[in-house]
């Protein structure tokens, strides 16, 4: 294997910057009265969603937020789902609302999120806080792709002027993302499904932000030499075949799968390092950041609510 030259773009590190931050506004709020809320509504038994919830739950205690964990059946129906969300969003002690996804299908997705109020909105999903964005006003923003910002604020990559293309167009991290690089008066390109030869815009990017769920899609070929590489996905591998394609000659990766059965990739490729100036890796890259947003969500929106936050938004 080539030894990687990209420098790693470390998410555990600025994550713990951005909570150790979060920490003292939480302190400065709570002194003024009381901490900010975040209640997160937990449907069914999803092994993968209860852990996630455990875990913003967990991010909450050690900020000093107070959290609420809303457990529903599985059985729930849209109705009694919008029933609880619209107590949260009549109680004052409550700055921000989330809906732990995904839900089952009896339930209507859209008219869930919808409910939520946009003020209490910690996803950034409703379609307020989007047209917010959009319109580059103080909004709440999903989660991922705004940690994918603190990276390229904290790294100090220069982004005004660069040619940004996001490979993904989901309302969760691509569309947003687009909007955010946009934001930064970067020079925008959204790569998709239907984009034919994807590879033909990649390589023009100085700043690539892939988001597909498609493990090892963009390889070296497609990368422009000294760009700055995001990757977003997230892929469990358990095939051998598939292990040894993306990461043959990774010693300490061999020996992980070996005695775990499985590893966690991401959309881009190993050997994108070889060519890339700087590079997130999978794990320990974007993935830290989006739960410490989660909870700068969280407490912007409690300072929105009290008409504090006069810092025009994370």
């Amino acid at each position: 294997m080539t030894t990687a030259t990209a420098s790693v773009l470390d998410g555990n590190t600025i994550a713990a910057q951005i909570r150790a931050e979060l920490a003292e506004e939480v302190r400065q709020l709570t002194a003024g009265g009381s901490p900010p809320g975040l209640a997160v509504v937990l449907v069914g038994e999803h092994p993968s969603s209860q852990i996630y919830v455990h875990n913003k739950i967990k991010a909450c205690r050690e900020l000093g937020i107070h959290s609420e964990e809303i457990a529903a059946p599985a059985s729930i129906t849209t109705e009694e789902l919008l029933a609880i969300i619209t107590r949260l969003n009549e109680r004052e002690d409550i700055d921000g609302i989330l809906v732990q996804l995904p839900l089952p299908e009896q339930v209507d997705v859209k008219k869930v999120l919808l409910s939520l109020a946009p003020e209490k909105d910690v996803d950034g999903f409703h379609p307020v806080n989007l047209g917010n964005l959009a319109a580059n006003r103080p909004a709440l923003v999903p989660c991922t792709p705004a940690g994918v910002m603190e990276i390229l604020h904290r790294t100090h990559t220069p982004i005004a002027g660069k040619h940004a293309v996001v490979v993904g167009r989901s309302q969760v991290v691509g569309r947003p993302m687009a909007l955010m690089l946009l934001n930064h008066d970067a020079t925008v390109t959204i790569c998709h499904s239907k984009t034919i030869d994807v590879s033909q815009f990649t390589r023009q990017a100085d700043i690539l932000v892939v988001a597909v769920g498609h493990a090892g899609l963009v390889t070296d070929s497609w990368v422009k030499p000294g760009a700055t590489v995001i990757d977003v996905g997230i892929n469990r591998i358990t095939d051998p075949v598939q292990f040894r394609s993306l990461f043959a000659g990774d010693a300490r990766r061999e020996q992980s799968f070996k005695e775990k059965g499985f590893t966690v990739a991401g959309d881009v490729h190993p050997r994108v390092a070889e060519v890339a100036a700087a590079i997130t890796p999978v794990p320990g890259g974007v993935g830290p950041l989006t739960i410490a947003m989660l909870m700068a969500n969280t407490i912007k929106a409690c300072r929105m609510r009290r008409g504090a936050d006069r810092r025009g938004g994370r």
